[in-house]
């Protein structure tokens, strides 16, 4: 076995933490349209082929576009379970054991489905698959930045009577033009209700829109933060604040946030000492899961597996989870790697 393949067995092999995945971005075609059938929703795809067709995209709102329209065929607390528990068990063959999703509600409230139905079946199914699969989890509830903050504030009074259930607040959806400046009233109530905050900063948007995540919403973890390079100081702002990224490299690649994935910034994230880590975003429209990612990087950058072992660690260090458990899971990392 060549280094390169001991690297990438040992990519495939390890345990993994998720921090930035997108529930409603796990829709394969061939389930959108099960769904879609079962709940009498009509599609503008005549076949899964014609919609595998559409999952090509120039920027983000090309994306958003369909992943919205995709949004249309859940309606019952039976699909919500069934998208996530999909993505639970597909994530499990890529020996994933802890994840951190986002789920949007103000997507679904918009069609009329209740806050209580999406949440009760994505539960549901992180529980079973805790259960059944040993995945343990956080739930992250985000806000649409397209949509204005009074809307924020009225899906934060929705979400209260279930706050057990919810550990954290994020920012996503189509960030030029969307500053988190314009959501800081609403961060601060969800900070004072002691929910954790992470917002989607420097995909697409300008340096400044990471300096406002960190100085005016104050966030626990930053969402890609790829262009925060452009910017020294903030550079040593995040590394001095020991804040994690949670970056998406073939995510970065389909949205054509960068040219190739050997000009991606993640090896010089961490040579900088900043706290990168590897998630899929949208796996379904992205092209690649956990392990797909690692294995693109493993292929196509060079990556050391001094480099490898620091994401994966990483990971497990910027999540949510309790100090025992993290523990316990970077024991695991070091006596594989060793």
């Amino acid at each position: 076995m060549t280094s390169s393949e001991a690297l990438l067995d040992l990519a495939m092999k390890m345990p993994k933490a998720e921090l930035h995945l997108h529930i409603e971005g796990t829709f394969e075609p061939e389930q959108m349209f099960a769904i879609a059938q079962r709940n009498q929703v009509v599609l503008k795809y005549n076949s899964v082929e014609e919609l595998k067709e559409a999952y090509q995209f120039e920027n983000l709102q090309d994306f958003l576009d369909l992943y919205y329209q995709g949004m249309s065929v859940l309606l019952k607390e039976q699909d919500f379970y069934d998208l996530t528990m999909a993505y639970l068990k597909r994530v499990h063959e890529d020996n994933v054991v802890h994840v951190e999703i986002f789920f949007d509600p103000q997507g679904h409230l918009s069609r009329g489905v209740s806050f209580e139905t999406q949440i009760k079946g994505i539960y549901g199914a992180l529980k079973d698959a805790e259960r059944d699969l040993g995945i343990t989890f956080k739930l992250i509830m985000s806000f649409l930045r397209h949509l204005d903050e009074a809307s924020a504030f009225e899906t934060l009074e929705l979400a209260k009577p279930f706050l057990e259930w919810i550990d954290g607040v994020g920012l996503d959806s189509s960030e030029v033009g969307h500053p988190p400046v314009k959501f800081e009233n609403v961060f601060r109530e969800c900070k004072a209700l002691g929910l954790p905050v992470t917002a989607h900063a420097g995909e697409e948007g300008p340096p400044e829109y990471v300096w406002q995540a960190l100085d005016v919403i104050g966030v626990d973890r930053i969402d890609h933060g790829n262009r925060a390079l452009e910017d020294e100081d903030l550079i040593a702002t995040i590394k001095h604040k020991g804040l994690t990224l949670t970056v998406c490299p073939l995510s970065n690649l389909k949205l054509c946030v960068v040219d190739t994935l050997e000009d991606h910034p993640i090896r010089t994230m961490l040579r900088y000492g900043l706290n990168a880590t590897v998630n899929s975003d949208d796996p379904a429209y992205f092209g690649g899961y956990m392990n797909d990612n690692f294995a693109a990087l493993v292929k196509d950058t060079g990556i050391s597996k001094d480099e490898l072992y620091a994401l994966a660690c990483n990971a497990f260090e910027g999540s949510w989870l309790d100090s025992k458990s993290k523990q316990q899971h970077l024991m695991t990392l070091k006596s594989l790697f060793a």
